[in-house]
């Protein structure tokens, strides 16, 4: 136990050079694009971006059969992906962003792509690393570094901008990357738990496979895994673009949202750690979900109601807030239902599954207000509707285990 607080530290520190290019994606680019005249429809569609992080399960076995023992199993693909991704940030610092619009865009699903596979690794890292007591504190750093790294680079370094510019916003996502890169190089990898760290022919990979997806109650994780945030990723999308509509200005938008919000993000996920750690996770699940769907349905009363300062910041710091327990809550009970043996993979599969399920979401939002022309009022109430029914799948996933046993040897 001795070693937790710096597989803490060494966690959150990986995650948050996965957050940074993803919260510049989430929260900066909508109100940019915004502001530039760019359609709702079209920024519905910004979630394709994001597309490696939802097939990133296709090259996982990759991962999980092939690494270094002399570098570290995990570190051998961590590192170099730290040193890419850096280069790529380093990159977008050149292009124009007035008249480079494409190649920006291009960028930063080459960045998605980086962090996406580097996650592959780190879970497997988690998985291999972390025993049962620990996956509520473990999983709280992993969800707070992310949003660390979404805070930085879609808030803190945005706000930055008036100053340094866009380039300077690129240039120091580049720096922040090499940081990180020094401290993984010089991080010795922890033995892995037992099982985990067993070297698997592509044959037994696929053969675990099956078995873990035979396993009853299978469907019902996965189900439950692939719609828990649909209905809160159609809201999100359109959350952003209605505040700009209500005369918002982006700054304010950054300052809310993107840091004030982010903060409250933070705070819900470390809550959520260690309620996943005091009480059972299916408990945690039900008590975080219920909760979450109160800022939802705020969202709807500002629509339909009218918006104020105060109200605005208090329906934000209470979604982030929320929203942020429930991840981490979920992270920790997809990590308890995974296989250690092939815990990169299984892992991963989940974790695919978790952003392809809500992925639909902004588009369908865009879709919705900008060419069924509905209001945002109607559109934040279906996607309050979404997350009330999300928590009728918790009644099959009663009897479940919290933690499954691993499959027999293939």
């Amino acid at each position: 136990m001795k070693r937790f607080p710096s597989k803490l530290g060494l966690l959150g520190a990986l995650y948050f050079v996965q957050g940074m290019p993803f919260g510049f994606q989430a929260t900066a680019l909508p109100v940019y694009l915004r502001t530039q005249g760019v359609s709702v429809t079209a920024i519905g569609f910004l979630g394709l971006l994001s597309l490696p992080w939802m097939f990133k399960a296709l090259w996982a076995p990759l991962v999980d059969r092939y690494g270094s023992a002399r570098i570290g199993r995990r570190k051998s693909w961590i590192l170099p992906l730290q040193a890419a991704l850096a280069a790529t940030c380093a990159l977008a610092a050149f292009v124009p962003v007035e008249t480079g619009l494409p190649a920006l865009l291009g960028l930063i699903f080459v960045m998605n792509l980086l962090a996406a596979t580097q996650d592959i690794a780190v879970d497997g890292f988690a998985v291999d690393s972390l025993r049962p007591e620990e996956m509520g504190l473990g999983n709280a750093a992993q969800v707070v570094g992310y949003k660390l790294g979404m805070l930085t680079g879609g808030g803190l370094l945005v706000w930055a901008s008036q100053s340094i510019g866009w380039r300077g916003l690129f240039l120091s996502m580049a720096a922040l990357s090499l940081i990180v890169f020094g401290v993984t190089a010089f991080a010795r990898e922890p033995a892995p738990r037992e099982h985990s760290g067993e070297r698997t022919t592509w044959r037994e990979v696929l053969s675990r496979l099956r078995q873990v997806f035979l396993l009853p109650g299978t469907g019902w994780v996965l189900l439950f895994i692939a719609t828990y945030k649909f209905g809160e990723s159609l809201s999100d999308v359109l959350y952003k673009v209605f505040l700009v509509q209500e005369g918002i200005s982006p700054a304010q938008i950054g300052l809310w949202v993107g840091t004030w919000g982010m903060a409250a993000s933070l705070l819900g996920s470390t809550a959520g750690g260690l309620l996943a750690t005091r009480m059972p996770l299916l408990g945690a699940l039900t008590l975080t979900a219920s909760l979450r769907i109160l800022p939802l349905a705020g969202r709807w009363w500002l629509a339909q109601f009218g918006v104020s300062d105060a109200s605005i910041i208090g329906v934000t710091m209470a979604e982030e807030f929320f929203g942020g327990a429930l991840t981490t809550v979920m992270f920790a009970f997809m990590m308890s239902q995974t296989d250690p043996r092939i815990g990169a993979t299984h892992y991963t599969l989940f974790a695919s599954l978790e952003v392809l399920g809500k992925a639909p979401g902004g588009p369908i939002g865009g879709l919705l207000v900008g060419e069924a022309h509905w209001s945002y009022a109607q559109a934040f109430l279906l996607g309050t509707v979404l997350s009330v029914t999300f928590l009728f799948l918790l009644l099959p996933l009663r009897g479940l285990r919290a933690s499954r046993p691993a499959p027999g040897p293939a």
